[in-house]
């Protein structure tokens, strides 16, 4: 069988399934637990392992029937969206695959002959990860044949969070002379990335000529030259391996406080990432005006009671963050001018006829902003069913990017905190955000006299491209007037 024909019958039998994009507009996702191994049976839509988007957890299934042929990363490892993850052999029953990497049948000469042709033998979809990284570390000079490879590896191990490997023979064959060892030779041209990966570089001082990239085609990523700059910090890893070797370790004095020795770092991914990003992008972005209001709830707490007696409330949770979201709601329908979104590529603002209620929740993964669709539609116990089967699923990490998405305004409750009350940053895309602080026992005037009442504190945050300071007073002085009047719900909602 010729080359050509081994080939094609591998491309039948062996098929590719590559990391989607499992929410919206997302570029990469860390796997973070394989189901299956190599040489498992699997079927069509069984589920094959679960990754982490910068969204939520997701799992995985795979769409064809066969026998696993490959697990192309190992758990933990975080992968560029259209990267092929793993490969099944769709006729485990026709024998050995022909021209497998790793079989003596592939040459040298023909890796020389494909080199020539660019990247044609590294496209996304073609062949196996590790196979690419290997013959990128062939393209060194052979007087030093083995320094890229560590490096390469090494790179790529701490982008992963794990510890870089260190082959036994490198203090052998790298010279004394040269102890640190200089960057990977730079491919021919202008480094490619793109234009906020440049401003990064060029902030944190690193040349992206000595990057080595990891990203599809060779693209720099984000990640690459973090871990540039954090290899330039770091101490060359050969310094101390001679210094183990000429000179007997020397005890610390005593008093000596170590600060590295009590520190530990973990890896930006994830979650927390994706947050930090949103939350900067929306700091920076947006013109945050935030302007508080002090209320007196005490009548407010007392319907919450009534409510949880209810029939018609009966096993809903009922709490006073639900009548909190409904006089939202009602002082939106109010001012549907605030709803809306700015459209920067348009130059246009997008005005909404419906409502989608975000709702802050902090979980293990760390801050998500699931949204009730079309909240401003529904009454009162759907609104409070949707609200607890949100919070339900968001602590058991369960929610799906889909109900992450398309959000229009957004409450954040801190009062369960004890916090009084805060200036919250607007999660991207939307046009304000409401942060409920602790309702406590004060003293208040309260018909010309102090008595003790339920008091909190609201903060509201808005884009001040949107809404202008007197736009966005008569919204929270309206949820205000709700809150201390709550029979406002009927005669205004």
């Amino acid at each position: 069988m010729t080359t050509g024909t081994a080939g094609a019958a591998n491309a039948q039998r062996i098929r590719e399934f590559k990391m989607p994009d499992v929410g919206e507009g997302l570029t990469e996702a860390e796997i973070l637990k394989w189901y299956v191994k190599t040489g498992d049976t699997v079927t069509d839509g069984q589920v094959v392992c679960e990754v982490e988007t910068a969204k939520a957890a997701v799992e995985l299934p795979i769409p064809y029937d066969g026998v696993v042929h490959a697990l192309n990363f190992d758990e933990g490892t975080t992968v560029d969206v259209g990267t092929v993850i793993i490969s099944v052999d769709t006729d485990p029953g026709a024998g050995p695959v022909a021209g497998q990497p790793g079989e003596a049948a592939a040459p040298a000469a023909t890796e020389e002959e494909a080199e020539p042709q660019g990247r044609q033998a590294v496209l996304v979809g073609y062949g196996a990860a590790p196979a690419s990284t290997k013959r990128r570390a062939r393209k060194v000079q052979p007087a030093v044949p083995a320094q890229p490879e560590p490096a390469t590896a090494g790179l790529q191990a701490e982008l992963n969070g794990r510890t870089a490997p260190v082959p036994a023979a490198t203090p052998v064959i790298v010279p004394e002379a040269s102890a640190v060892p200089a960057a990977p030779a730079p491919a021919a041209g202008r480094p490619l990335a793109k234009p906020p990966v440049r401003k990064l570089a060029k902030d944190l001082g690193v040349d992206l000529a000595t990057v080595v990239p990891t990203g599809a085609d060779g693209i720099i990523t984000r990640d690459d030259v973090y871990a540039a700059a954090t290899a330039a910090a770091a101490p060359p890893a050969a310094v101390p391996a001679v210094a183990e070797v000429s000179a007997p370790a020397v005890a610390a004095p005593v008093g000596t406080f170590d600060a590295a020795a009590r520190e530990r770092r973990v890896p930006v991914k994830g979650v927390r990432k994706a947050t930090a990003q949103a939350m900067v992008a929306s700091a920076f972005t947006a013109p945050h005006v935030t302007e508080f209001i002090t209320v007196d709830v005490t009548r407010t707490m007392k319907l919450v009671q009534e409510l949880k007696r209810d029939p018609d409330m009966a096993g809903l949770r009922v709490n006073p963050l639900l009548l909190v979201a409904k006089a939202f709601l009602v002082a939106l329908k109010r001012h549907p001018e605030v709803n809306a979104a700015w459209d920067e590529a348009n130059q246009e603002i997008v005005y909404k006829d419906y409502v989608n209620l975000g709702i802050a929740a902090a979980t293990p993964r760390g801050l998500i902003v699931p949204n009730i669709k079309d909240a401003g539609a529904k009454a009162l116990p759907q609104l409070a069913a949707e609200l607890g089967e949100l919070v339900a699923t968001a602590r058991e990490g369960k929610t799906s990017p889909a109900a992450m998405s398309g959000g229009t305004v957004t409450i954040t409750n801190v009062g369960v905190f004890g916090v009084d009350t805060g200036t919250p940053i607007l999660n991207p895309g939307e046009s304000a955000i409401l942060a409920f602080g602790a309702v406590k026992l004060q003293p208040w005037v309260h018909k010309g006299e102090v008595k003790p009442r339920h008091v909190t504190t609201l903060a509201l945050s808005f884009d001040h491209r949107l809404i202008d300071g007197e736009l966005g007073s008569k919204l929270l002085a309206d949820i205000a007037a709700i809150l201390e009047r709550p029979k406002r719900l009927i005669t205004w909602g």
